[in-house]
């Protein structure tokens, strides 16, 4: 897929109205992402996305305290300015395509180095064991 497939998929699956709209979501979910994502998964992650998305995923440097998936977008809400509702939606729609990138095998390796709680914002449900 070139990176503009991936901006046309993401504004139709978003409904956004244009694509410099699409655009903005693709690269200030994926910076995020690429601030919470290390080891092998966040390199092959990098290796399936377009080019110019894999430049923007590993522009940020890892944190050292990674954040649950609703701390994620609480702070992908704070650093845009944006609503949580909105930010939910832009994290969901760009993380889906993302998912559809990365396959299956990499998605569960990804989700298991993060914290819980971004299964959902990839699109998959999140199975929680009964204490």
């Amino acid at each position: 897929m070139t990176f503009e497939q991936m901006l046309e998929r993401v504004r139709y699956e978003g409904a956004y109205p244009t694509r410099a709209r699409a655009e903005q979501s693709v690269r200030t979910v994926l910076a995020a992402l690429g601030r919470q994502l290390t080891g092998d998964e966040r390199v092959a992650l990098a290796a399936r996305l377009p080019h110019e998305a894999a430049v923007g995923f590993t522009s940020e440097i890892p944190t050292t305290e990674p954040l649950t998936g609703w701390g994620f977008v609480k702070d992908l809400a704070s650093r845009t300015g944006g609503t949580m509702a909105t930010t939910r939606w832009d994290t969901g729609t760009v993380l889906r395509v993302v998912a559809q990138l990365a396959g299956e095998d990499l998605l569960s390796r990804v989700l298991a180095r993060l914290p819980g709680g971004y299964a959902l914002l990839f699109g998959r449900a999140e199975l929680v064991q009964a204490a």
